[in-house]
């Protein structure tokens, strides 16, 4: 009977029964002030406005006689005077009965059923594990794809990026890694996706099998700036609760470009000055404070396996975004439109693409067949504007020989599920693909 109760004996004893309360003062440029709290609120505070006219928002500034809040929503019906409510600081309360469901950032049922509360609040900004008593990266995991199998191997607690642009076939790829990477749990933040996207990304893309082991954070693009943020912050406040309890999670973030231009328009409400073509320069910190909350875990803990993907207008691997994460992530993965157009998913770019678990994470042998298989499709890519065009004589370079014959095998080898056998099957796969 305890057990029965005790979800709703925690939620009954977290509500409030006193509030400080506040009182509108301005409304102008997307923000509210608010007159009476300055001096018990902190920023990030959230708060609740009126009676049912805005779901809430977040104290973004304080000033010597009001409040700065950037609301949830639109602020149709506010009058001057509206009651504000100062709710605390921003958190949520993870729980293992969350696995299989789909909730928001602010920890509310997206799929119709009850959801109670985890037994602990945890702050949705939390810091990393201590650098010095990190564990080191893991062992090798199946993946489910013979490419990241063998070429682009994904290790316990190691953090890659994905680097696209829409309609590449990111989604489907993060799918698979939900369905079959190797962990115990699968934490997934959907950041500003389209809201007809989320069933069928839950129904068709995740299905049953990636369902039962999966908790899926979402903010749809409707949302506020606030939510759509925090939606990130949430889902790895998530991850941490089940790593905490010494479980290997997968973490897929979709995608960090949306949560880099949520925190843009925070940041610009708050009077930040962009910088980083139109990105504040708080955005850094902001994306490698999230990056470096994933990854090994310390002493008992868990660890932390993430997949973050980009947004890349026109494969720009310059852009703000893509030049941050890039150089806090342990790898990064470069789908190419181009390839995606003649039909090969996932439209891997291989020879743009590169894994930082290499060459600890091979053998001898394994990373021998990696450089081949690199090699051969380096040698394609030199040449192969030359074949097309009828202007390579046969003869000319022993390598390039070698790169025609073996590059139908090698280009559908990426595009390959993992063979039985896991990753040794892969690898048997890849020494059939250059043999011919």
């Amino acid at each position: 009977m305890t057990d029965i109760f005790a979800p709703l004996m925690q939620t009954i004893r977290r509500i409030d029964c006193s509030r400080p309360i506040g009182r509108v003062c301005a409304v102008g440029g997307g923000t509210i002030s608010v007159r009476g709290l300055q001096h018990v609120a902190a920023l990030g505070d959230r708060i609740e406005i009126g009676a049912n006219l805005l779901d809430g928002g977040e104290v973004i500034g304080i000033g010597a006689h009001n409040l700065i809040v950037l609301p949830d929503s639109g602020m149709d019906g506010l009058t001057m005077d509206t009651e504000v409510a100062l709710c605390g600081p921003a958190h949520i309360a993870p729980d293992d009965s969350w696995i299989g469901r789909v909730i928001d950032p602010l920890g509310c049922p997206l799929d119709g059923r009850p959801l109670f509360p985890g037994p602990h609040l945890r702050p949705l900004t939390s810091a990393p594990p201590a650098p010095g008593r990190r564990r080191r990266l893991g062992a090798r995991l199946s993946t489910g794809k013979a490419a990241f199998d063998t070429l682009l191997p994904i290790v316990r607690g190691q953090r890659i990026g994905l680097f696209s642009g829409s309609g590449v076939g990111k989604s489907s790829l993060l799918g698979c890694f939900a369905r079959s990477l190797a962990a115990d749990v699968v934490v997934i933040a959907l950041v500003g996706e389209r809201g007809r996207e989320l069933r069928e990304f839950t129904e068709s893309v995740l299905g049953a099998e990636g369902m039962k082991r999966s908790v899926v954070i979402a903010a749809t693009s409707d949302r506020s700036p606030l939510l759509r943020r925090r939606c990130a912050l949430a889902a790895m406040a998530v991850a941490e609760h089940f790593r905490d309890k010494g479980l290997h999670v997968l973490f897929l973030a979709d995608s960090v470009t949306r949560f880099a231009e949520a925190h843009r328009e925070i940041a610009l409400s708050t009077g930040e000055s962009p910088s980083l073509r139109g990105y504040p320069a708080s955005l850094s910190h902001a994306v490698m404070a999230l990056a470096e909350r994933a990854g090994p875990g310390m002493d008992d803990q868990g660890d932390i396996t993430a997949v973050f993907t980009v947004l890349v207008a026109g494969s720009d691997m310059e852009e703000p975004v893509a030049d941050m994460l890039r150089g806090v992530l342990d790898g990064h993965v470069v789908l190419d439109r181009r390839i995606a157009e003649r039909g090969r998913f996932p439209a891997i770019d291989l020879l743009r693409s590169v894994s930082r678990s290499l060459p600890a994470a091979a053998s001898e042998a394994e990373n021998a067949l990696i450089a081949r298989a690199r090699s051969l499709l380096s040698a394609w890519d030199r040449a192969e504007m030359m074949v097309q065009a009828g202007l390579y004589q046969k003869g000319s370079d022993p390598m390039v020989d070698q790169a025609i014959k073996l590059w139908p095998d090698l280009d559908g080898f990426l595009a390959e599920d993992a063979p039985d056998g896991g990753i040794e099957g892969s690898f048997a796969r890849l020494v059939q693909c250059l043999h011919g």
